[in-house]
């Protein structure tokens, strides 16, 4: 499986982005072409060879007229889609990349991607830069996108509404989820752009450089040269050395209970699945004084932890909560519904790459087949598993799409209800630290 491993060392921005993807083999030429499709008059774009912290690296630089319009998300969209020099998977990226922007500006502005005005994200530079990245990703044409820890940087912005710590709000809304590192650098290492790529089009976050085969290493320089590191993005591309098949990346929520009933301990984990976690366990184990408790474990999307941790506190008498970010390989998952003798039953249909499908049925399905027909539970499962097996699968080969309505664990709800009449402006200077 080919895989590239973003290395965000000194942050993430468009530009670096889009230098990178250049410095590790995508056609420059294709690149410009494809901005030259969307129109922008006194558009240019040009690519350096430059030096940061010692090391070479490719610049990427947007030239363009002054410019004082204030562009709202319609607006970019019809220049998106107006032009006719980008493929459907390249228009598509890019609206996805711009909506994760939108989005999170509506956000924390309180109102709809509708009506936010923008002045950062209706830039000419940033359409240009997330428009080449969404030709250079599709350019690249790997399996797996991996990314390091993101540094956001530290100290202070000016932006249309004022001061704001770094990282900014915006920047802030798109990050939830990613795993954050410190480095001590006072400038805005992550702009927007380079956080709502991340969000996008990242599958998984990894400590370390992945097992992989290197095959490239393209290089994307930031604006400004610091003394403390190399100023650069980091993109390795390679052949991956474990098994293909879908990722995701969870939170574990972990304490050890030794005063909790069994009455108590099941009426939590009831209230953290009806929160949304998406499994809860216990272990038993052996305290302090000899004392058997358990430990309570909870997996849950890292957008959840607050609300979970609260529910763990409300109903326990624990002091503390034990966090880890992890990894997991998934199967990939739709709901599926098989034919028996007894009526129809749901279940879930499952597969990795190359790997023959499997069908689980639903518990509620099958038990209520069981009291309806006075069966045996474990011949209604059978009854399902075989009903599944006895049938054709070859269609099922194409399940590897989207359109199979796959149970993807990274859902994000941002609709919001807030009615505003008014615009905001969203002026940012994003000079990539």
């Amino acid at each position: 499986m080919r895989i590239a491993y973003l290395d965000c060392a000194s942050g993430i921005s468009g530009d670096m982005t889009v230098a990178a993807l250049i410095d590790a083999g995508v056609d420059f030429a294709a690149i410009k072409s494809g901005i030259d499709s969307l129109k922008l008059p006194g558009v240019k774009v040009h690519l350096d060879e430059v030096m940061r912290g010692g090391f070479r690296a490719r610049h990427f630089r947007v030239e363009h007229p002054e410019q004082h319009a204030h562009r709202h998300l319609a607006d970019i969209q019809r220049i998106i889609n107006k032009s006719e020099g980008l493929t459907d998977n390249q228009r598509d990226l890019a609206l996805r990349i711009f909506g994760e922007v939108a989005q999170a500006e509506a956000t924390v502005h309180g109102t709809t991607i509708e009506k936010i005005h923008f002045h950062e994200v209706g830039a000419i530079d940033s359409i240009v830069d997330i428009t080449a990245v969404a030709i250079g990703f599709d350019l690249l044409g790997v399996d797996e996108i991996v990314c390091s820890a993101v540094p956001t940087g530290r100290g202070q912005v000016q932006i249309a509404h004022g001061t704001c710590a770094v990282p900014t709000p915006g920047t802030a809304e798109l990050l939830k989820g990613v795993p954050l590192a410190d480095v001590p650098i006072n400038a805005e290492l992550t702009t927007p752009t380079g956080a709502a790529i991340i969000k996008t089009v990242v599958d998984r976050f990894v400590d370390s450089l992945p097992e992989m085969t290197i095959d490239k290493i393209g290089y994307g320089a930031g604006t400004k040269d610091f003394t403390e590191r190399a100023n650069v993005l980091r993109i390795v591309i390679g052949e991956s050395r474990t098994a293909a098949g879908a990722t995701d990346t969870v939170m574990l929520l972990e304490t050890n209970l030794d005063d909790a009933t069994g009455e108590m301990i099941g009426y939590t984990k009831r209230a953290l699945l009806a929160a949304g976690a998406l499994d809860v366990y216990t272990t038993a184990i052996q305290m302090k004084k000899d004392r058997p408790g358990v430990i309570l474990s909870v997996i849950c999307n890292p957008d959840d932890v607050g609300a979970l941790e609260t529910i763990i506190f409300n109903e326990t008498s624990t002091f503390g909560i034990r966090r880890q970010l992890i990894q997991r390989s998934v199967r990939q998952r739709m709901v599926y519904t098989v034919e028996t003798d007894f009526g129809p039953i749901k279940g879930k249909l499952g597969w990795r790459p190359d790997e023959p499908a499997i069908f689980t049925p639903e518990y509620d399905d099958c038990a209520e087949v069981a009291r309806a027909h006075d069966l045996p539970l474990q011949d209604v499962y059978m009854a399902a598993k075989v009903a599944f097996l006895l049938e054709d699968h070859d269609e099922d080969e194409d399940c590897e799409d989207d359109d199979c309505g796959h149970d993807h664990d990274h859902d994000h709800d941002h609709d919001h209800d807030h009615d505003h009449d008014h615009d905001h402006d969203h002026d940012h200077d994003h000079d990539h630290g």
